[in-house]
């Protein structure tokens, strides 16, 4: 088979494990492709990458496709997204004043009541609280938002959002430019391994079954290099499973660990593939369930109720018709184009294309082609159910 060379850009987050594994573990190869991975200093740069042409695919934020459908995106041209190759990851983390007042004043930081840890953070922060994001349309923000929003808290108004590439996070924390940050991992777990801050609340804790981090191509690059494009998402589906397997977890770890990758110590990187993390200076650990998802429950399947939820977070803080974002949003999410490329893979592909979103308590069938899928729980931490609505 000829192979084909791929550029592909990435940020260096644990998330970009199926992008590195793909390539690392030879299920690019198996497609006929080789990843040139090239590592970006943004996600502004990133999808300036992608945007015009310096990358033919890219490791991206769920939200980033969606706000450039709705035309806030920041540059125009028309990104999709025809797979997710993540869900959850992200953890909210404050500084070690912030930390220490929130003890005093009795929150219980049990790490996963997304309520009383809202009002605890809310409360220890006084007037301002001044949260760093690795950019402003993504998950990281709009849960911020949706999180903070419906615990009776005024945001974004009460609350100053400041921008921070991840690998930065931890010295913008050290440096007071920021009292606490939403982040994915490693660069959480390095706040805590370096003094400077400790760890709150995972993201999943939220809303349990967010889809984090996209397959992202311009939709010229797709139409016109379908059989490529195809060929990209079974590798990626391949390296996902791959990494679901917890047999594979040191190898994953190392692999991500190198120098032209994430340059991470790999106990960190373990800690967050299995959901076991170090969030304080005294060493207190906690297990999360579904903390960073690759292939369970159709994780890797661009819903397109998805992208309508992230549409519609977006218009509601923008002041933007809602009813048009959400249809922009859904029409992100390439359902069509992720059921072409897994023909003939043996993956168990659900039925619809869209669904409720948070409203599973526990892991369940779903109807699908084989009728072997299940879904894994997705609920919002305040139980509103999101319908998209009817679509023709």
């Amino acid at each position: 088979m000829r192979i084909t060379k791929l550029n592909v850009g990435y940020m260096p987050l644990v998330d970009a494990a199926p992008y590195i594994i793909a390539q690392e573990m030879g299920f690019a190869a198996a497609e006929g492709l080789e990843l040139d991975l090239i590592r970006a200093p943004s996600w502004s740069g990133l999808r300036d990458m992608l945007a015009f042409g310096r990358v033919d695919a890219a490791h991206m934020l769920s939200a980033v496709p969606v706000a450039m459908a709705m035309g806030v995106g920041g540059i125009p041209g028309r990104i999709i997204a025809p797979a997710v190759t993540s869900v959850n990851g992200n953890v909210i983390g404050v500084s070690q004043p912030l930390y220490a007042r929130m003890q005093e004043q009795g929150t219980n930081l049990d790490f996963a009541d997304a309520a009383s840890i809202g009002h605890g953070l809310m409360r220890a922060a006084g007037e301002t609280l001044r949260i760093g994001v690795p950019f402003p349309f993504s998950m990281h923000a709009e849960l911020l938002y949706y999180w903070l929003s419906s615990l009776g808290y005024a945001a974004p108004q009460g609350i100053a959002i400041k921008t921070v590439p991840p690998p930065l996070m931890a010295d913008a924390l050290a440096a007071d430019e920021i009292d606490a940050f939403c982040v994915g991992e490693p660069w959480g777990s390095i706040a805590v391994e370096r003094g400077y801050g400790s760890l709150i609340l995972p993201v999943s804790a939220i809303w349990s079954f967010a889809p984090e981090k996209v397959l992202a191509v311009r939709e010229e690059w797709a139409n016109s290099e379908m059989e490529l494009l195809s060929r990209l998402t079974r590798a990626l589906w391949q390296a996902g499973r791959w990494l679901a397997d917890p047999g594979n977890l040191l190898a994953a770890s190392e692999a991500l660990a190198q120098k032209q990758y994430l340059q991470t110590p790999s106990e960190v990187i373990e800690r967050a593939l299995s959901g076991r993390l170090i969030v304080d200076q005294s060493g207190t650990s906690r297990q999360v369930q579904n903390f960073l998802e690759f292939h369970a429950g159709a994780a890797n399947f661009p819903w397109r109720s998805q992208g309508s939820w992230i549409a519609q977070q977006l218009a509601a803080r923008l002041g933007l018709d809602r009813k048009q974002a959400m249809t922009a949003g859904r029409s992100v999410f390439r359902s069509d184009l992720y059921r072409t490329a897994m023909q003939r893979t043996g993956a168990d592909l659900p039925g619809a294309s869209e669904k409720v979103e948070g409203g599973i308590d526990a892991r369940q069938p779903a109807a699908s082609e084989g009728g072997t899928l299940y879904l894994e729980p997705n609920l919002f931490f305040d139980r509103i159910v999101f319908d998209p609505g009817p679509h023709s």
